[in-house]
């Protein structure tokens, strides 16, 4: 019954993702961004160092993903989001080698309003 479950699970997941909109998919990264990060704060508040490490890492991954991906020069304010991304990344990169929970909450907070931002668009977008 366990392992059925978790491949349902799986399969839902599989299929939301491939018939996700760009938008959405972007929203999903950002709320799965802001739970890697949420997720490294407490385990550095608790000193579980290898949980940090693991969640900070995957969050310093996501940023990666999405400052590669984003064409600067193609949007209006592109050039300042590169920017943010970058420094997101690099206080994520300090929470995690510093093992610094202020870094961390800092990171917490940018990528909360980042996903909030990008969910507003995603439904102006879907309005239009």
């Amino acid at each position: 019954m366990y392992s059925s479950a978790l491949g349902a699970r799986a399969a839902y997941t599989d299929n939301s993702l491939a018939t996700a909109s760009p938008a959405r998919l972007l929203v999903m990264l950002m709320d799965r961004l802001v739970l890697d990060i949420e997720r490294g704060l407490a385990a550095t508040e608790a000193a579980d160092w290898e949980e940090a490490r693991r969640n900070l890492l995957h969050a310093q991954d996501i940023v990666l993903e999405l400052e590669v991906g984003l064409d600067a020069d193609a949007m209006t304010g592109g050039k300042q989001l590169a920017a943010l991304y970058a420094y997101l990344r690099g206080r994520l990169v300090d929470a995690n080698v510093h093992r610094d929970a202020t870094a961390a909450t800092e990171a917490r907070g940018l990528a909360q309003h980042l996903a909030e931002t990008w969910r507003q668009a995603a439904l102006q977008a879907a309005v239009q």
